[in-house]
């Protein structure tokens, strides 16, 4: 069996908290996964998520922005197995620890990297009630890369950047073991191959 690598992962929903505010009850419209495995991205739209699993239960790490506060618990309510069964590295709650407080995605690319997300949550609902699919699977897929870039750049240069009143600023981090370790966990695999 070759080495298990990670993958980045993002997903959109139909509705948001302000409608629905548990978790199950927001329901996936999109979700996206870079897979390092196989050098690639996927997307799978609600009635696909099945196809996703396998993705996932090869996988060392799913990693993400936001991933264990939001993005997992809202998939848990599709995976036949337990959710909790994943190693995890959340981008956002590594800064979290570091900083004492949340930054955004954009905060972080555009200090970093110069870039910006190319909308914003609301916009992906939008899209999807709209009947935009192919917009909504755009921007998903755009925002798991732009989240791949920023793990990246962590893991290459050992830091990341954000700005405040007083600058750019820099924060250390430890993220290159989350793409060389090949996880502590073995998932148990629900789905038949």
């Amino acid at each position: 069996m070759s080495k298990k690598l990670p993958v980045v992962l993002d997903l959109e929903t139909k509705y948001t908290f302000r409608e629905f505010p548990d978790h199950k009850n927001l329901g996936v419209s999109v979700v996206a996964v870079y897979d390092y495995a196989e050098g690639r991205s996927h997307a799978f739209i609600e009635k696909d998520i099945s196809k996703l699993f396998p993705i996932l239960e090869r996988s060392s790490y799913i990693v993400g922005f936001n991933v264990q506060s939001f993005d997992l618990p809202v998939l848990g309510t599709y995976y036949p197995g337990s959710i909790a069964h994943f190693e995890t590295f959340d981008i956002l709650e590594d800064i979290r620890s570091k900083l004492g407080r949340r930054l955004a995605l954009n905060d972080l690319l555009n200090a970093t990297l110069g870039k910006r997300k190319s909308g914003h949550g609301l916009m992906a609902i939008d899209y999807y009630k709209e009947g935009k699919i192919e917009e909504l699977i755009r921007y998903c897929i755009d925002d798991v890369m732009l989240t791949k870039d920023i793990f990246d750049y962590g893991v290459k240069f050992g830091e990341v950047f954000y700005l405040n009143e007083r600058g750019k600023n820099q924060i250390k981090v430890d993220w290159k073991k989350y793409l060389e370790d090949a996880g502590k966990k073995e998932t148990p695999l629900t789905l038949p191959f």
